[in-house]
């Protein structure tokens, strides 16, 4: 596993170089051969990034996150990930965010308030809203959480080098920055991002 992912870091690099893009810019560089070959490079990076997801769908599992106390599922997740982010948020925002349907998200939030994660307190902002919080439990879920996945991440990083490493590291900053200014622009065009599967 951890030498496959090394494979696929190695590989979506040289996809950009191979295109003449700078690492998650999608930038021609110099002596870009044109659009065709461009376009062929971001193709190879889109395979090599979506390889990689789901060997890393493998990996976390395989690091015991499935025996942790308060197990929960990949939307719930994203619940966690929203309010350690955005706190406090009300049902409605946090609905909006994640995309899904307000009875998805209030069960979502019926199981993390059951397992201690998160907690409802009136709004400050007006008393029929209730606003969603996590717990010093919640919080310390997402640390080990993170910790563990850092941890079976630098065992694969560990293995390039130090220039494979530094362009690793700007390919996954391009490719985060772009990917939020797209959420950012779809949501001031007054769309939301697809929808979140139901617990």
């Amino acid at each position: 596993m951890s030498r496959r992912l090394t494979d696929l870091s190695r590989s979506g690099t040289a996809e950009c170089v191979r295109s003449g893009t700078s690492p998650g810019t999608g930038s021609p560089g110099a002596g870009s051969p044109g659009a065709g070959s461009q376009g062929a490079g971001r193709d190879g990076a889109a395979q090599a990034a979506r390889e990689v997801v789901e060997l890393l769908e493998v990996l976390w599992n395989r690091g015991g996150e499935g025996t942790s106390p308060a197990p929960v599922s990949s939307s719930q997740l994203r619940v966690l990930y929203v309010l350690d982010r955005d706190r406090p948020i009300n049902l409605r925002t946090l609905g909006d965010v994640l995309g899904s349907a307000p009875s998805s998200v209030s069960r979502m939030c019926d199981r993390l308030d059951a397992l201690g994660l998160i907690e409802r307190s009136p709004s400050t902002a007006s008393r029929r809203e209730l606003e969603l919080r996590l717990t010093g439990r919640g919080e310390k879920y997402l640390r080990d959480l993170r910790a563990r996945r850092e941890t079976a991440l630098l065992d694969v990083i560990s293995a390039l080098s130090a220039a494979e490493c530094s362009a690793l590291a700007a390919g996954l900053n391009g490719f985060r920055a772009a990917l939020e200014d797209g959420e950012a622009r779809q949501a001031a065009d007054g769309g939301g991002p697809a929808s979140a599967t139901a617990p």
